[in-house]
């Protein structure tokens, strides 16, 4: 049974980790996804495997906390797929320090590209979701359209070092909540996800010293491995997810199987802040 066969997907952020996983997952399931990273040889990479294994997918590059690209994206989409369904906002990374000695220029990039970028991206689709679920009710077409956001743990519970990071984090959950309520009138399901300790770039150990160039900054990306060991320790299932089960969760949102879900976050953290 592929559970989005036929949906078109814009996937922010599915050139690695838990946003490719989930763009194979879905081209797998049936899904012509839109792949977008920061760099076009990354997008175009990810696009190229899916294409291989007998998916149908499109690279876009371009970053989402430049002002004028979520429009360009859903219109990429648009033009490439002839409509859109599907939109998951999971681009995104880390930039961690205590309050005392955060920047404004730290703080801000995570607001832009947790919260402002996804914020965008979301105006700019509706800009046509509107117009045409309107239509579409009027003829008596019911026609389900998903958004799954992705938030964190440090969203929900707070993490100390990462006040920026669990602002745009929790205010995502703020945004699905309230986009819920609006769009619900137009079959629009609008859900979130928030991530405990997955296996990505990001929570790799920071030992390793990888850094990646975010909109002209260079960031360090990993967390110390005496964190990471002691993060363990707190998962009832004791051990971190994978990208693949990380992206299981978002499939089910945007399947017609959570048809009748909006407005949750649901918590993929191998139990623990349950």
């Amino acid at each position: 049974m592929q559970l989005v066969q036929g949906k078109v997907a814009v996937i922010t952020g599915s050139g690695r980790g838990i946003g490719r996983a989930t763009a194979e997952l879905f081209a797998q399931h049936g899904a012509r996804v839109i792949v977008n990273d920061l760099h076009q040889d990354v997008a175009e990479e990810a696009a190229t495997a899916i294409r291989a294994s007998g998916g149908e997918a499109h690279a876009v590059s371009g970053s989402i906390t430049d002002a004028a690209f979520p429009e360009q994206l859903v219109k990429a989409a648009i033009d490439k797929c002839g409509t859109l369904d599907i939109i998951v906002n999971n681009a995104g990374y880390t930039h961690d320090g205590v309050i005392h000695k955060m920047s404004d220029e730290q703080w801000y990039a995570m607001i832009d590209v947790h919260l402002t970028g996804p914020f965008r991206l979301l105006r700019a689709a509706s800009m046509y979701w509107r117009d045409w679920a309107k239509a579409e009710i009027a003829n008596g077409q019911h026609v389900v359209r998903k958004v799954v956001n992705v938030s964190s743990t440090s969203g929900v519970a707070g993490n100390a070092g990462q006040v920026n990071y669990a602002a745009g984090k929790m205010g995502i959950v703020g945004v699905t909540k309230t986009m819920a309520k609006e769009w619900g009138r137009l079959n629009i399901n609008v859900n979130a996800v928030a991530y405990g300790f997955i296996e990505t770039r990001l929570t790799a150990a920071k030992d390793a010293g990888a850094k990646e160039e975010v909109d002209g900054q260079v960031v360090e990306l990993g967390i110390p491995e005496k964190i990471r060991q002691a993060a363990r320790t707190v998962i009832p299932l004791g051990r971190p997810g994978t990208p693949e089960e990380a992206a299981g969760p978002v499939l089910f949102l945007a399947s017609p199987l959570a048809d009748y879900v909006t407005g949750h976050t649901v918590l993929v953290t191998g139990g623990s802040y349950m």
